[in-house]
């Protein structure tokens, strides 16, 4: 039964969804728009850019509001840990925005590991390949080989190449992420996009006292047309939650019309005889560099699970649904 206490409690509770993380400390968007600085209820309240809450608006004599539970996530986008598990990123997304550029030179690796995250995750995916006006001919096979398996290939450049209109509309009543390597340019594209963008962030982090920022923390924001877009810190590396070993081919999208040629149903695509994937790559109908990191992910998988046999499995965002 409750109590006059606790009723009173829940009705100031209000929704709300985390546009910035700093650790204990947030910034939660209530359903009017207003931005409020919180912190985080309990030691094991834990929470990423995207989530919806339930809060404590800042009042009088308390600028500060408490996010006091997190709500169930659609969807999450994870990174892999150093323990194995499943480390969440960002949540209730429907798209990824891979960001790769002339400079830096690519990590076409790091790519397909982003798009196996996506495709696992149940997620839209693009491939930006930003920064164009710096190089007269880009590697085009690469781009080539994602746009001959059905992902969206935008080229663009912040002076003005026609990419942008496209990604603009790709973006629009999305819920998108900008990931890829360090400099690729993910910041500058978010404030083409989004002209306001600098001074939100800007807002954000003397908010939340962080200083300048320097895009070390996601943060998320509104696209004028309709939908959200989170500018996410630049990575030397990535690796996702790996599903269980027979289910990582689902990562790849060109395998599936192969695989169901194989001699057994449970190939893994290895070693196997009358394997069908494995023929498609040596025809050339599957790019080798998307079986080689196809093949990573697989030895990475393999060593987790030596290493963390009781924790790996179940990883949050690891293992597709049916």
């Amino acid at each position: 039964m409750r109590t006059p206490a606790s009723a009173s409690s829940e009705s100031a509770l209000a929704d709300g969804r985390v546009v910035a993380n700093h650790g204990r400390t947030v910034v939660v968007e209530d359903g009017a728009g207003h931005r409020h600085a919180c912190r985080l209820h309990g030691r094991r309240l834990t929470t990423v850019c995207g989530d919806n809450v339930l809060f404590t608006p800042p009042a009088a004599g308390n600028p500060t509001g408490i996010v006091q539970s997190l709500k169930p996530r659609r969807t999450v986008l994870s990174r892999l840990s150093l323990q194995g598990n499943g480390e969440a990123i960002v949540a209730n997304l429907t798209q990824l925005v891979v960001v790769a550029a002339v400079l830096p030179a690519p990590d076409w690796f790091v790519v397909d590991r982003y798009l196996a995250a996506a495709a696992w995750a149940h997620l839209k995916s693009v491939v930006v390949y930003n920064k164009c006006d710096l190089a007269s001919s880009p590697t085009d096979c690469e781009l080539d080989a994602y746009a001959a398996i059905g992902v969206t290939v935008l080229r663009t450049s912040t002076h003005g190449a026609p990419g942008h209109g496209v990604l603009a509309a790709r973006l629009d009543h999305e819920v998108s992420v900008l990931v890829g390597q360090s400099g690729t340019g993910k910041s500058s594209l978010l404030n083409a996009l989004i002209p306001e963008a600098c001074a939100i962030t800007q807002e954000i982090s003397a908010a939340t006292e962080e200083g300048r920022h320097t895009t070390t923390h996601a943060v998320l924001h509104r696209i004028p047309s309709g939908g959200d877009l989170i500018d996410s810190p630049g990575v030397r590396d990535y690796a996702p939650p790996l599903p269980e070993r027979r289910h990582i081919a689902s990562g790849f999208l060109e395998f599936s019309t192969h695989a169901i040629r194989c001699r057994f149903a449970d190939c893994l695509h290895l070693r196997e005889p009358g394997c069908a994937v494995r023929q498609a790559v040596e025809s050339g109908q599957i790019a080798k560099r998307r079986y080689d990191s196809f093949r990573h992910l697989m030895t990475l998988e393999r060593e987790m699970e030596e290493r963390f046999p009781s924790n790996r499995k179940g990883s949050e965002g690891a293992r597709p649904s049916r």
